[in-house]
């Protein structure tokens, strides 16, 4: 099939990429000149595990082309994907500036029937205001279906071609049609490919984010409660996880949800609920906590050292909002720096694909180590706020040699307690009971 994708940044690159190769003739529009030029080269925008090799391997069997003309993508195109940015506004709400004003654009340059894709992001009711916006133009058939994208940043290739279920939600039998066949080639070990009306499915992205936002919340509400009355959370987290009513995943305590999708759609769904006459009280509890779990770990750090940070050497191992991506959206990581920063401490960061996006947002407000064991050299502590999988198992011996003080604050849980105390490390984690401290 001939498929156009409006927007390049993660979702719709990832979308076509992974449409392409299937066997797609894929055409990705992008309005900003250099980065088109950039991928036309060769060069990958976004780091996301396996991408590389997808991209450079549909480029080459010329399935994959990018252009910054959208009547060029669209006037080749059955399906015209939509994966536009839908950022929060100051009250929570999606921007659907850039949707809008694409499907505007549709509208005059379409010349015959396309079946038009929102995959952004977007709040109930946006395929209604994207198909009047086509029509108020439009001397064409066409239909506008939502089709809402769940990839998790660092498995979003996986999460493409192996999905767990695919969500399409159209009134038309003819866009129906076009979507079974494009998706065909995704469901054939029998994952659910799911109908339903565009309101419903808009609202299922929505609610799915919404809900494992509220399980990570809550179990970070768990863990706090853990380290007041001398529990360990990884034994509740055990406990609740062997239940299959509960299951396993999300019930990992930390500094809090950060990233791309989970704090702006619990945002959008909070709005939403309150422009419809809803409270969703919950989510309100979910966001305040979620706020001040990101720095949850900065009082006991200011505790340990007297109260005063100022002049402290803080190592911060981890930048990214979680490991495998470069993505800094909302990070606890960056909270963490202004905190400490605010504070007078001096932080020496490192991770392993984020810091070239930090030093963009923070500039030389810290410092950059071009490896996780040069960052700790004379630290008085380090702080941990990614679970790379190269931070799991270091050479305590060499950090105790590098370092000015055998202190951890770990926000991500990767060590053993006990472990930590017979070696004499000075080690607070999450949910965890101070005791675990070594004095």
């Amino acid at each position: 099939m001939n498929i156009a994708v409006v927007g390049t940044g993660y979702v719709g690159l990832v979308t076509g990429t992974c449409l392409a190769e299937t066997g797609n003739h894929v055409i990705c529009v992008d309005i900003d000149e250099a980065k088109v030029e950039a991928m036309k080269q060769g060069q990958v925008p976004i780091y996301e595990p396996n991408l590389d090799t997808l991209f450079h391997r549909n480029i080459g069997a010329g399935r994959l082309h990018f252009t910054t003309h959208l009547k060029e993508a669209v006037d080749h195109a059955d399906i015209v994907f939509l994966a536009l940015p839908t950022p929060p506004d100051e009250d929570g709400s999606a921007d659907l500036r850039y949707v809008l004003g694409v499907a505007q654009e549709l509208g005059h340059i379409m010349e015959s029937y396309k079946v038009v894709v929102d995959k952004s992001t977007v709040p109930v009711g946006t395929a209604d205001k994207v198909r009047e916006a086509i029509s108020a133009h439009a001397s064409v058939d066409f239909d506008v279906v939502s089709n809402p994208e769940f990839l998790r940043e660092g498995f979003a290739i996986d999460d493409f071609m192996k999905p767990d279920r695919i969500v399409v939600g159209g009134s038309s039998e003819r866009g129906r049609q076009l979507m079974e066949e494009l998706y065909k080639p995704f469901v054939r070990q029998g994952n659910p490919l799911i109908f339903m009306d565009e309101r419903s499915a808009e609202l299922t992205k929505y609610a799915a984010n919404s809900f494992l936002a509220t399980k990570i919340t809550f179990m970070n509400e768990v863990a706090n409660f853990c380290e007041l009355v001398g529990a360990d959370v990884d034994m509740v987290r055990r406990g609740m996880g062997t239940d299959t009513r509960i299951g396993p995943r999300f019930l990992f305590p930390g500094m809090g949800y950060g990233g791309s999708c989970f704090p702006k759609d619990v945002q959008a769904l909070h709005k939403s609920g309150a422009d419809a006459g809803h409270s969703f009280q919950i989510l309100e509890s979910v966001m305040a906590v979620n706020e001040a779990q990101k720095t949850r770990l900065f009082h006991p750090m200011q505790e340990h050292f007297g109260g005063d940070l100022n002049g402290i050497k803080v190592a911060l191992w981890g930048l990214a909002f979680k490991p495998e991506t470069d993505d800094i959206r909302e990070a606890p990581a960056l909270y963490m720096v202004e905190a400490l920063t605010a504070a007078g401490a001096e932080v020496v960061a490192f991770d392993p694909e984020a810091m070239d996006n930090v030093r963009e947002r923070v500039g030389d407000r810290i410092q950059y180590a071009d490896r996780a064991m040069d960052a700790i050299v004379d630290a008085d502590c380090l702080l941990i706020c990614t679970e790379w999988a190269a931070f799991r198992t270091p050479d305590f011996d060499d950090m105790e040699a590098r370092m000015k003080g055998k202190v951890i604050f770990d926000g991500r849980n990767l060590y053993e307690p006990s472990k930590l105390a017979r070696m004499g490390w000075t080690y607070r984690s999450i949910g965890r009971s101070a005791q675990d401290m070594s004095s």
